[in-house]
Protein backbone atom coordinates (compact mmCIF):
# COMPACT_ATOMS: atom_id res chain seq x y z
CA UNK A 1 0.00 0.00 0.00
CA UNK A 2 1.75 3.25 -0.88
CA UNK A 3 1.96 6.23 1.18
CA UNK A 4 -0.14 8.81 1.76
CA UNK A 5 0.70 11.94 0.02
CA UNK A 6 0.62 15.93 1.15
CA UNK A 7 1.36 18.12 -1.42
CA UNK A 8 0.06 18.65 -4.94
CA UNK A 9 1.18 20.62 -7.85
CA UNK A 10 0.52 21.29 -11.81
CA UNK A 11 3.16 21.41 -14.28
CA UNK A 12 1.68 22.78 -17.64
CA UNK A 13 3.99 21.60 -20.45
CA UNK A 14 3.35 22.66 -24.22
CA UNK A 15 2.34 18.50 -24.58
CA UNK A 16 -0.36 18.90 -21.62
CA UNK A 17 -0.97 19.07 -18.09
CA UNK A 18 1.35 16.55 -15.84
CA UNK A 19 -0.34 16.30 -11.80
CA UNK A 20 1.72 15.46 -9.24
CA UNK A 21 1.11 14.41 -5.97
CA UNK A 22 4.36 15.09 -3.30
CA UNK A 23 5.22 13.11 -0.26
CA UNK A 24 6.28 15.82 1.66
CA UNK A 25 6.19 14.13 4.98
CA UNK A 26 8.45 11.25 4.10
CA UNK A 27 11.07 13.74 1.87
CA UNK A 28 10.86 17.46 3.44
CA UNK A 29 14.32 18.85 1.76
CA UNK A 30 13.58 17.72 -1.54
CA UNK A 31 10.05 19.13 -1.94
CA UNK A 32 10.90 22.09 -0.21
CA UNK A 33 13.15 22.64 -2.62
CA UNK A 34 10.99 22.16 -5.46
CA UNK A 35 7.92 24.41 -4.54
CA UNK A 36 10.50 27.07 -3.92
CA UNK A 37 11.92 26.69 -7.48
CA UNK A 38 8.11 26.58 -8.61
CA UNK A 39 7.16 29.61 -6.69
CA UNK A 40 10.20 31.82 -7.98
CA UNK A 41 9.22 30.91 -11.46
CA UNK A 42 12.70 28.87 -12.08
CA UNK A 43 11.53 26.35 -14.20
CA UNK A 44 9.04 28.17 -16.48
CA UNK A 45 10.42 27.69 -20.15
CA UNK A 46 12.76 25.17 -18.91
CA UNK A 47 12.91 21.94 -21.95
CA UNK A 48 12.94 18.57 -21.52
CA UNK A 49 15.90 17.84 -22.40
CA UNK A 50 16.90 14.00 -21.84
CA UNK A 51 14.11 11.77 -22.96
CA UNK A 52 15.12 7.58 -22.66
CA UNK A 53 12.09 5.81 -24.28
CA UNK A 54 10.78 2.83 -21.67
CA UNK A 55 12.58 4.67 -18.77
CA UNK A 56 12.17 8.14 -18.31
CA UNK A 57 12.42 12.18 -19.28
CA UNK A 58 14.07 14.35 -17.26
CA UNK A 59 13.80 18.93 -16.95
CA UNK A 60 14.98 21.55 -14.84
CA UNK A 61 18.30 22.51 -16.52
CA UNK A 62 17.70 25.90 -17.33
CA UNK A 63 20.53 25.59 -19.74
CA UNK A 64 19.06 22.84 -21.34
CA UNK A 65 21.93 21.02 -21.52
CA UNK A 66 21.52 18.05 -18.84
CA UNK A 67 24.76 20.17 -16.96
CA UNK A 68 23.28 23.36 -14.97
CA UNK A 69 20.87 23.68 -11.88
CA UNK A 70 20.45 25.12 -8.84
CA UNK A 71 18.85 24.52 -6.01
CA UNK A 72 16.63 26.83 -3.24
CA UNK A 73 19.32 26.24 -0.56
CA UNK A 74 22.30 27.83 -2.60
CA UNK A 75 24.50 24.35 -2.97
CA UNK A 76 23.82 20.86 -3.55
CA UNK A 77 21.84 18.98 -0.73
CA UNK A 78 21.72 15.32 0.33
CA UNK A 79 19.33 12.53 -0.79
CA UNK A 80 16.17 11.30 1.23
CA UNK A 81 15.81 7.61 1.04
CA UNK A 82 12.92 5.94 2.32
CA UNK A 83 12.57 2.35 2.48
CA UNK A 84 8.77 2.44 1.59
CA UNK A 85 9.41 4.55 -1.32
CA UNK A 86 10.57 2.37 -4.39
CA UNK A 87 10.56 2.74 -8.22
CA UNK A 88 8.27 0.00 -8.72
CA UNK A 89 5.95 1.68 -11.35
CA UNK A 90 5.47 4.20 -14.18
CA UNK A 91 4.85 8.17 -13.34
CA UNK A 92 7.02 8.60 -10.34
CA UNK A 93 9.09 11.61 -10.10
CA UNK A 94 12.42 11.52 -8.90
CA UNK A 95 15.97 13.41 -8.02
CA UNK A 96 18.54 13.83 -10.81
CA UNK A 97 21.94 13.80 -9.82
CA UNK A 98 25.56 14.05 -11.15
CA UNK A 99 26.42 10.13 -9.98
CA UNK A 100 27.53 10.91 -6.83
CA UNK A 101 25.47 10.72 -3.86
CA UNK A 102 24.24 14.06 -2.08
CA UNK A 103 24.51 16.01 -5.22
CA UNK A 104 20.36 17.41 -5.83
CA UNK A 105 20.12 20.60 -7.24
CA UNK A 106 17.22 21.85 -9.41
CA UNK A 107 16.96 18.79 -12.33
CA UNK A 108 13.92 16.01 -11.81
CA UNK A 109 12.62 13.26 -14.03
CA UNK A 110 9.55 10.85 -14.49
CA UNK A 111 9.35 7.26 -14.68
CA UNK A 112 7.89 5.81 -18.02
CA UNK A 113 8.62 1.96 -16.66
CA UNK A 114 9.52 0.07 -13.35
CA UNK A 115 12.91 1.16 -12.60
CA UNK A 116 15.09 -1.42 -9.73
CA UNK A 117 17.95 0.05 -10.61
CA UNK A 118 17.60 3.45 -9.05
CA UNK A 119 16.53 2.38 -5.86
CA UNK A 120 18.73 3.96 -2.75
CA UNK A 121 20.60 5.89 -5.77
CA UNK A 122 17.60 8.88 -6.29
CA UNK A 123 15.56 10.28 -4.37
CA UNK A 124 11.48 9.62 -5.29
CA UNK A 125 9.51 12.53 -3.84
CA UNK A 126 6.11 12.93 -6.01
CA UNK A 127 4.05 10.64 -8.26
CA UNK A 128 2.16 11.52 -11.72
CA UNK A 129 -1.71 11.13 -10.94
CA UNK A 130 -4.73 10.69 -13.20
CA UNK A 131 -4.92 10.79 -16.77
CA UNK A 132 -2.33 13.23 -16.81
CA UNK A 133 0.11 10.69 -16.77
CA UNK A 134 -0.74 9.85 -20.23
CA UNK A 135 0.51 13.40 -21.39
CA UNK A 136 4.29 12.31 -19.69
CA UNK A 137 4.21 8.96 -21.24
CA UNK A 138 3.71 11.39 -24.46
CA UNK A 139 6.26 12.88 -23.89
CA UNK A 140 8.59 10.10 -24.25
CA UNK A 141 7.48 9.11 -27.49
CA UNK A 142 8.89 12.20 -29.37
CA UNK A 143 11.43 11.89 -31.95
CA UNK A 144 14.88 11.78 -30.72
CA UNK A 145 18.32 13.08 -32.02
CA UNK A 146 22.09 12.50 -30.75
CA UNK A 147 23.17 11.63 -27.07
CA UNK A 148 18.59 11.17 -25.69
CA UNK A 149 17.94 15.07 -26.83
CA UNK A 150 15.03 15.48 -28.39
CA UNK A 151 14.36 16.79 -31.90
CA UNK A 152 11.83 19.06 -31.04
CA UNK A 153 11.91 19.47 -27.31
CA UNK A 154 8.88 20.41 -24.90
CA UNK A 155 9.09 22.73 -22.30
CA UNK A 156 7.34 23.68 -18.87
CA UNK A 157 5.49 26.92 -19.45
CA UNK A 158 4.45 27.39 -15.97
CA UNK A 159 3.80 25.22 -12.16
CA UNK A 160 0.47 25.81 -10.38
CA UNK A 161 1.10 25.08 -6.68
CA UNK A 162 -2.11 23.15 -5.46
CA UNK A 163 -1.45 22.21 -2.28
CA UNK A 164 1.61 23.89 -0.79
CA UNK A 165 2.45 21.58 2.21
CA UNK A 166 4.98 24.57 3.35
CA UNK A 167 3.36 27.80 3.53
CA UNK A 168 6.32 29.42 5.38
CA UNK A 169 8.53 29.32 2.28
CA UNK A 170 9.24 33.07 1.01
CA UNK A 171 10.78 33.23 -2.27
CA UNK A 172 13.74 35.35 -3.01
CA UNK A 173 11.84 36.58 -6.02
CA UNK A 174 8.20 35.58 -7.31
CA UNK A 175 7.28 34.54 -10.07
CA UNK A 176 5.42 37.58 -11.51
CA UNK A 177 8.47 39.52 -10.39
CA UNK A 178 10.62 37.62 -12.12
CA UNK A 179 8.08 37.60 -15.96
CA UNK A 180 8.31 41.53 -15.23
CA UNK A 181 12.14 41.62 -15.09
CA UNK A 182 12.20 39.40 -18.62
CA UNK A 183 9.87 41.52 -20.04
CA UNK A 184 12.11 44.78 -19.57
CA UNK A 185 15.16 43.01 -20.58
CA UNK A 186 13.73 42.11 -24.03
CA UNK A 187 11.87 45.49 -24.41
CA UNK A 188 15.43 46.89 -23.59
CA UNK A 189 17.44 44.38 -25.92
CA UNK A 190 14.70 45.94 -28.63
CA UNK A 191 15.61 49.42 -28.45
CA UNK A 192 19.83 48.48 -28.54
CA UNK A 193 19.15 46.24 -31.92
CA UNK A 194 16.90 49.38 -32.88
CA UNK A 195 19.44 51.59 -32.10
CA UNK A 196 21.90 49.53 -34.25
CA UNK A 197 19.79 49.39 -37.10
CA UNK A 198 19.41 53.05 -37.10
CA UNK A 199 23.42 53.76 -36.72
CA UNK A 200 24.19 51.41 -39.16
CA UNK A 201 21.73 52.81 -41.72
CA UNK A 202 23.63 55.36 -43.29
CA UNK A 203 24.28 55.87 -46.70
CA UNK A 204 28.00 53.91 -48.23
CA UNK A 205 29.04 56.86 -50.98
CA UNK A 206 31.92 54.43 -51.67
CA UNK A 207 29.29 52.24 -53.45
CA UNK A 208 28.28 52.38 -57.42
CA UNK A 209 24.82 54.35 -57.76
CA UNK A 210 22.95 55.28 -60.69
CA UNK A 211 19.92 56.84 -59.71
CA UNK A 212 20.76 58.63 -56.19
CA UNK A 213 23.89 60.19 -56.98
CA UNK A 214 22.77 63.73 -56.32
CA UNK A 215 20.81 62.60 -52.74
CA UNK A 216 23.84 60.79 -51.97
CA UNK A 217 25.95 64.04 -52.48
CA UNK A 218 23.83 65.89 -50.54
CA UNK A 219 23.54 63.32 -47.58
CA UNK A 220 27.32 62.99 -47.72
CA UNK A 221 27.69 66.67 -47.35
CA UNK A 222 24.66 67.16 -44.42
CA UNK A 223 26.79 64.59 -42.44
CA UNK A 224 30.02 66.48 -43.02
CA UNK A 225 28.45 69.68 -41.55
CA UNK A 226 27.08 67.96 -38.55
CA UNK A 227 30.45 66.78 -38.05
CA UNK A 228 31.93 70.48 -38.20
CA UNK A 229 32.05 71.98 -34.98
CA UNK A 230 33.79 76.01 -35.72
CA UNK A 231 34.58 77.85 -32.83
CA UNK A 232 34.65 81.80 -33.39
CA UNK A 233 35.76 83.51 -30.19
CA UNK A 234 36.13 86.75 -31.77
CA UNK A 235 32.52 86.97 -32.60
CA UNK A 236 31.53 87.19 -28.46
CA UNK A 237 31.31 90.03 -26.87
CA UNK A 238 31.78 88.90 -23.64
CA UNK A 239 35.25 87.11 -23.41
CA UNK A 240 33.90 85.05 -20.20
CA UNK A 241 31.35 82.77 -22.38
CA UNK A 242 34.11 81.59 -24.88
CA UNK A 243 35.38 77.98 -24.59
CA UNK A 244 39.08 79.24 -25.70
CA UNK A 245 41.28 81.76 -23.53
CA UNK A 246 40.81 85.47 -23.90
CA UNK A 247 44.52 85.90 -25.17
CA UNK A 248 43.29 83.71 -28.15
CA UNK A 249 40.89 86.17 -28.86
CA UNK A 250 42.87 88.78 -29.88
CA UNK A 251 44.87 86.30 -32.42
CA UNK A 252 43.66 85.83 -36.03
CA UNK A 253 41.43 83.13 -36.64
CA UNK A 254 43.45 80.07 -37.72
CA UNK A 255 41.68 76.66 -39.34
CA UNK A 256 41.09 74.28 -37.44
CA UNK A 257 44.18 71.84 -37.54
CA UNK A 258 44.01 67.94 -37.92
CA UNK A 259 44.59 67.56 -33.92
CA UNK A 260 41.96 68.93 -33.15
CA UNK A 261 39.42 67.02 -35.16
CA UNK A 262 39.34 63.97 -33.12
CA UNK A 263 38.79 65.96 -30.32
CA UNK A 264 36.12 67.84 -32.30
CA UNK A 265 35.06 64.38 -33.29
CA UNK A 266 34.76 63.54 -29.36
CA UNK A 267 32.61 66.45 -28.61
CA UNK A 268 29.62 65.76 -31.29
CA UNK A 269 29.55 62.16 -30.32
CA UNK A 270 28.53 62.97 -26.84
CA UNK A 271 24.96 64.10 -27.90
CA UNK A 272 24.95 60.94 -29.60
CA UNK A 273 26.10 58.29 -26.79
CA UNK A 274 23.22 60.70 -24.52
CA UNK A 275 20.45 59.76 -26.89
CA UNK A 276 21.61 56.37 -27.21
CA UNK A 277 21.73 55.84 -23.26
CA UNK A 278 18.40 57.49 -23.02
CA UNK A 279 16.40 54.11 -24.43
CA UNK A 280 17.95 52.53 -21.79
CA UNK A 281 17.42 54.50 -18.98
CA UNK A 282 13.89 54.58 -19.79
CA UNK A 283 13.49 50.56 -19.76
CA UNK A 284 15.04 50.35 -16.80
CA UNK A 285 12.48 52.88 -15.13
CA UNK A 286 9.40 50.96 -16.26
CA UNK A 287 10.85 47.83 -15.09
CA UNK A 288 11.73 49.42 -11.67
CA UNK A 289 8.06 50.72 -11.88
CA UNK A 290 6.34 47.00 -12.66
CA UNK A 291 8.61 46.10 -9.71
CA UNK A 292 7.59 48.05 -7.21
CA UNK A 293 3.89 47.51 -8.24
CA UNK A 294 3.94 43.91 -7.69
CA UNK A 295 5.48 44.61 -4.19
CA UNK A 296 2.80 47.11 -3.53
CA UNK A 297 0.10 44.40 -4.21
CA UNK A 298 1.99 41.39 -2.68
CA UNK A 299 1.97 43.83 0.62
CA UNK A 300 -1.26 44.44 0.23
CA UNK A 301 -2.37 40.89 -0.05
CA UNK A 302 -0.49 39.80 2.81
CA UNK A 303 -2.31 42.92 5.41
CA UNK A 304 -5.60 41.71 3.94
CA UNK A 305 -4.44 37.95 4.80
CA UNK A 306 -3.25 39.43 8.48
CA UNK A 307 -6.54 41.92 9.17
CA UNK A 308 -9.08 38.13 8.42
CA UNK A 309 -6.57 36.36 10.59
CA UNK A 310 -6.94 39.21 13.20
CA UNK A 311 -10.75 39.17 13.15
CA UNK A 312 -10.52 34.92 12.99
CA UNK A 313 -8.76 35.64 16.54
CA UNK A 314 -11.22 38.44 17.76
CA UNK A 315 -13.88 35.94 16.88
CA UNK A 316 -12.16 32.83 19.00
CA UNK A 317 -11.42 35.25 22.22
CA UNK A 318 -14.70 36.37 21.91
CA UNK A 319 -16.26 33.11 22.25
CA UNK A 320 -14.31 31.63 24.89
CA UNK A 321 -15.01 34.48 27.12
CA UNK A 322 -18.65 33.84 26.52
CA UNK A 323 -17.17 29.82 27.34
CA UNK A 324 -15.85 31.17 30.59
CA UNK A 325 -18.40 33.40 31.35
CA UNK A 326 -21.30 30.30 31.11
CA UNK A 327 -18.71 28.14 33.11
CA UNK A 328 -18.35 30.47 36.34
CA UNK A 329 -22.11 31.11 35.98
CA UNK A 330 -22.06 34.56 35.50
CA UNK A 331 -24.69 36.32 33.35
CA UNK A 332 -25.23 35.56 29.90
CA UNK A 333 -24.55 38.49 27.01
CA UNK A 334 -27.87 40.12 25.49
CA UNK A 335 -27.31 38.10 22.47
CA UNK A 336 -27.33 34.78 24.15
CA UNK A 337 -30.44 35.89 26.29
CA UNK A 338 -32.10 36.91 23.41
CA UNK A 339 -31.37 33.57 21.29
CA UNK A 340 -32.78 32.09 24.29
CA UNK A 341 -35.75 33.74 24.52
CA UNK A 342 -36.79 33.04 20.98
CA UNK A 343 -35.64 29.40 21.25
CA UNK A 344 -36.30 28.12 17.51
CA UNK A 345 -38.81 25.28 16.56
CA UNK A 346 -37.92 21.94 16.68
CA UNK A 347 -38.80 19.45 13.50
CA UNK A 348 -41.10 17.65 15.76
CA UNK A 349 -42.89 20.98 16.45
CA UNK A 350 -43.46 22.29 13.67
CA UNK A 351 -44.63 18.77 12.49
CA UNK A 352 -46.96 18.52 15.12
CA UNK A 353 -48.58 22.35 14.95
CA UNK A 354 -49.31 21.74 10.77
CA UNK A 355 -51.35 18.31 11.69
CA UNK A 356 -53.14 20.56 14.31
CA UNK A 357 -54.34 22.45 12.35
CA UNK A 358 -57.39 20.10 11.25
CA UNK A 359 -58.42 19.12 14.43
CA UNK A 360 -61.52 20.43 16.38
CA UNK A 361 -59.77 22.77 19.03
CA UNK A 362 -58.00 24.82 16.51
CA UNK A 363 -60.20 25.58 14.05
CA UNK A 364 -61.77 29.08 14.03
CA UNK A 365 -65.12 29.92 12.80
CA UNK A 366 -65.96 33.10 10.44
CA UNK A 367 -65.55 36.14 12.58
CA UNK A 368 -61.89 34.24 13.67
CA UNK A 369 -62.96 32.72 16.61
CA UNK A 370 -62.46 29.39 18.04
CA UNK A 371 -65.10 26.72 17.72
CA UNK A 372 -65.74 25.37 21.23
CA UNK A 373 -67.22 21.44 21.75
CA UNK A 374 -70.84 22.65 22.79
CA UNK A 375 -72.16 20.85 19.60
CA UNK A 376 -70.61 17.72 20.30
CA UNK A 377 -71.51 17.50 23.61
CA UNK A 378 -75.10 18.81 22.99
CA UNK A 379 -75.86 15.35 20.97
CA UNK A 380 -74.45 14.02 23.53
CA UNK A 381 -76.54 14.64 26.17
CA UNK A 382 -79.42 14.34 23.25
CA UNK A 383 -78.42 10.84 23.14
CA UNK A 384 -78.49 10.32 27.18
CA UNK A 385 -82.22 11.39 27.56
CA UNK A 386 -82.94 8.90 24.64
CA UNK A 387 -81.42 6.18 26.59
CA UNK A 388 -82.99 7.17 30.34
CA UNK A 389 -86.81 7.70 28.20
CA UNK A 390 -86.04 3.67 26.47
CA UNK A 391 -86.02 1.82 30.11
CA UNK A 392 -84.90 2.40 33.38
CA UNK A 393 -81.77 -0.50 32.71
CA UNK A 394 -79.71 1.79 31.22
CA UNK A 395 -79.99 4.59 34.10
CA UNK A 396 -76.84 3.29 35.39
CA UNK A 397 -74.51 3.64 32.23
CA UNK A 398 -75.95 6.92 32.15
CA UNK A 399 -75.30 8.17 35.75
CA UNK A 400 -71.54 7.07 35.24
CA UNK A 401 -71.23 8.85 32.11
CA UNK A 402 -72.48 11.78 33.87
CA UNK A 403 -70.11 11.29 36.54
CA UNK A 404 -66.78 11.05 34.53
CA UNK A 405 -67.53 13.78 32.81
CA UNK A 406 -68.03 16.39 35.65
CA UNK A 407 -67.49 19.98 35.01
CA UNK A 408 -67.65 20.15 31.26
CA UNK A 409 -71.50 18.83 31.15
CA UNK A 410 -73.39 20.31 28.71
CA UNK A 411 -77.61 21.00 29.57
CA UNK A 412 -79.44 18.43 27.54
CA UNK A 413 -81.27 19.70 24.55
CA UNK A 414 -84.63 20.92 24.61
CA UNK A 415 -86.98 18.24 23.36
CA UNK A 416 -89.25 20.71 21.96
CA UNK A 417 -87.10 21.35 19.15
CA UNK A 418 -87.17 19.31 15.52
CA UNK A 419 -85.28 16.29 15.92
CA UNK A 420 -85.22 16.17 12.14
CA UNK A 421 -85.74 13.29 10.06
CA UNK A 422 -85.31 10.16 11.22
CA UNK A 423 -84.49 6.72 9.30
CA UNK A 424 -84.72 4.16 10.97
CA UNK A 425 -86.96 4.81 14.56
CA UNK A 426 -86.42 1.42 15.91
CA UNK A 427 -85.16 2.17 19.16
CA UNK A 428 -85.48 -1.36 20.75
CA UNK A 429 -81.34 -1.71 21.31
CA UNK A 430 -81.47 1.28 23.76
CA UNK A 431 -83.66 -0.75 26.51
CA UNK A 432 -81.15 -3.84 25.76
CA UNK A 433 -77.93 -4.51 28.72
CA UNK A 434 -75.28 -6.78 27.91
CA UNK A 435 -74.43 -9.05 30.72
CA UNK A 436 -71.65 -12.06 30.98
CA UNK A 437 -72.49 -15.28 33.13
CA UNK A 438 -70.37 -14.88 36.29
CA UNK A 439 -66.92 -16.80 35.62
CA UNK A 440 -67.07 -20.18 38.38
CA UNK A 441 -63.61 -21.29 37.34
CA UNK A 442 -64.68 -24.39 35.79
CA UNK A 443 -63.53 -22.36 32.13
CA UNK A 444 -60.51 -22.11 33.44
CA UNK A 445 -59.73 -25.67 34.57
CA UNK A 446 -60.98 -27.17 31.57
CA UNK A 447 -58.47 -24.69 29.39
CA UNK A 448 -55.89 -26.10 31.59
CA UNK A 449 -57.15 -29.88 31.09
CA UNK A 450 -57.43 -29.72 27.11
CA UNK A 451 -53.89 -27.62 26.47
CA UNK A 452 -50.41 -29.10 27.27
CA UNK A 453 -48.12 -26.25 27.48
CA UNK A 454 -45.23 -27.78 26.03
CA UNK A 455 -41.65 -25.83 26.88
CA UNK A 456 -38.27 -27.32 24.79
CA UNK A 457 -35.73 -26.83 27.94
CA UNK A 458 -37.85 -29.99 29.75
CA UNK A 459 -37.64 -31.76 27.06
CA UNK A 460 -34.03 -31.87 26.64
CA UNK A 461 -33.58 -32.45 30.41
CA UNK A 462 -35.79 -35.32 30.10
CA UNK A 463 -33.93 -36.41 26.78
CA UNK A 464 -30.14 -36.08 29.45
CA UNK A 465 -32.17 -37.94 31.84
CA UNK A 466 -32.87 -40.49 29.82
CA UNK A 467 -29.44 -41.09 28.45
CA UNK A 468 -27.75 -40.92 32.21
CA UNK A 469 -30.46 -44.12 32.90
CA UNK A 470 -29.68 -46.27 30.28
CA UNK A 471 -25.58 -45.57 31.25
CA UNK A 472 -26.13 -46.56 34.47
CA UNK A 473 -28.52 -49.32 33.58
CA UNK A 474 -25.49 -50.49 31.27
CA UNK A 475 -22.72 -50.62 33.69
CA UNK A 476 -25.23 -52.29 36.64
CA UNK A 477 -25.13 -55.42 33.95
CA UNK A 478 -21.56 -55.71 33.00
CA UNK A 479 -20.91 -55.88 36.98
CA UNK A 480 -17.91 -54.58 38.45
CA UNK A 481 -14.34 -56.03 37.48
CA UNK A 482 -11.92 -55.37 35.25
CA UNK A 483 -12.89 -53.38 31.64
CA UNK A 484 -12.76 -55.27 28.71
CA UNK A 485 -10.01 -55.21 26.34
Amino acid sequence: MALPTKGRVLIHTTAGEIDVELWSKETPKTCRNFIALALEGYYDGVIFHRIVPGFLVQTGDRTGTGAGGESFYGEPFEDEIHPRLRFAHRGLVGMANNGKKNTNDSQFFITLDRADELHGKHTLFGRVVGDTLYNALKIGEMELGENERPLYPPKIQSITIVDNPFPDIVPRITAAEKRAQQRAREAAQKEREEAERRRGAKKNVKLLSFADDEEGEQDTELVVLKRKAIARPDLIDDPSLSVFPALDALRAPSPPTMKALPEERGMSSKPEAMAKDRPKEKSKRESDTDVIKIREQHRHEKASQKDAQRSEIEKMEAEIRRLTRRREGGDDSEEEERRKKKKPKSYLEEELAKYAKGRGLQKKAKDGRRKDEGDVLAALSSFRGMLRAAGPANLNLVEDAEGEEGEGKVPMVNRGEDPGMDVDDDRGFMSHVLQFPKDDGEETRKAERDYEVIDPRQRSARAREEERERKRATKGRNGPGRPRR
